[in-house]
């Protein structure tokens, strides 16, 4: 690692830091952070158990969500005067779902070099035990907490052929694969929660069994990943004719329900009507409600 005096600019290192087990740590990383002159932590006291395991005693500053913004200038500051800099996350790979990207990008238009310290990332590492398919998937972050929304986001995805991948709050997980089994339909997934930790666990079903299996659970904890099957080439039409088949179902069935049939028995006639399976209606009616509730 280039050392100056400030007649140059500093270095800013992105470095990915063990998920859970500290074994994963990369040797690259540990001598990054020992040789930087400050370390940019999400959350220092974490950080600070990451470094004293490993007896690393580099000088410690705090930048998250609520301060990048003044953060990317104190660290613009820095790395011009000369200083090297290693930025770290609380877990995984900075930038992925978490605060970093003001910072870096001031830094790419001050002109300070940036260079990435791969290591572990919580989805990557989900994916690939996941047993759905990894030549292509969607990362998605976080699903939105309201659940009109979840589902909104969820219809915005459903045509993506790729595999679907989230992160999720353990108290959110049930209420999450409940709605996508209504908007995605029946298709496989896995929740991976925990991983590289002791208690580290990958449960793998279709949305309707996995659902009923967390909605059951009284106590789930820890990080989660969400993973979902990605649409079939031959399970959705095209945006257009999706659209004309929800407005004909809609029409069809307000008109069944004004003949004085009741919501789930005039949809169930609709969908035979015109040809659909009862799920692919329901899921029409959603998508629907989702998109006007926007």
């Amino acid at each position: 690692m280039r050392h100056n005096t400030g007649d140059m600019p500093g270095t800013l290192y992105i470095v990915a830091t063990p998920i859970g087990n500290l074994e994963d740590i990369t040797p690259r990383a540990l001598r990054v952070l020992r040789e930087v002159e400050v370390i940019a932590c999400e959350d220092t006291r974490r950080t600070r158990v990451l470094l004293n395991h490993f007896g690393i005693k580099t000088r410690t500053i705090s930048y998250h969500e609520h301060n990048e913004r003044e953060s990317a200038a104190g660290l613009g500051k820095l790395l011009e005067g000369g200083k090297n800099v290693a930025m770290v996350s609380d877990a995984g790979t900075p930038l992925i779902s978490d605060p970093g990207f003001r910072v870096v990008n001031a830094a790419i238009e001050s002109g300070i070099t940036v260079v990435p310290i791969p290591g572990p990332t919580a989805f990557v590492a989900a994916l690939v035990a996941s047993g759905l398919p990894s030549d292509q998937f969607f990362f998605a972050g976080f699903l939105p907490a309201r659940a009109n929304a979840r589902r909104a986001h969820l219809e915005d995805l459903a045509a993506i052929q790729a595999t679907l991948v989230f992160y999720e709050a353990p108290h959110r997980i049930a209420a999450a694969l409940s709605d996508a089994v209504d908007v995605l339909g029946n298709r496989e997934a896995a929740v991976a929660r925990e991983l590289t930790k002791i208690h580290e666990e990958i449960a793998r079903g279709n949305l309707r069994e996995l659902a009923k299996r967390f909605s059951q659970s009284t106590a789930t904890r820890g990080e989660i990943v969400l993973l979902i099957s990605g649409a079939s080439e031959s399970a959705f039409e095209s945006t257009g004719e999706r659209e004309l088949s929800s407005m004909r179902l809609i029409d069809r069935v307000r008109q069944l329900e004004r003949d004085g049939l009741d919501s789930k028995l005039a949809l169930k006639k609709a969908a035979r009507e015109l040809g659909l399976k009862r799920a692919e209606a329901y899921r029409l009616i959603v998508a629907q409600k989702n998109r006007r509730s926007r």
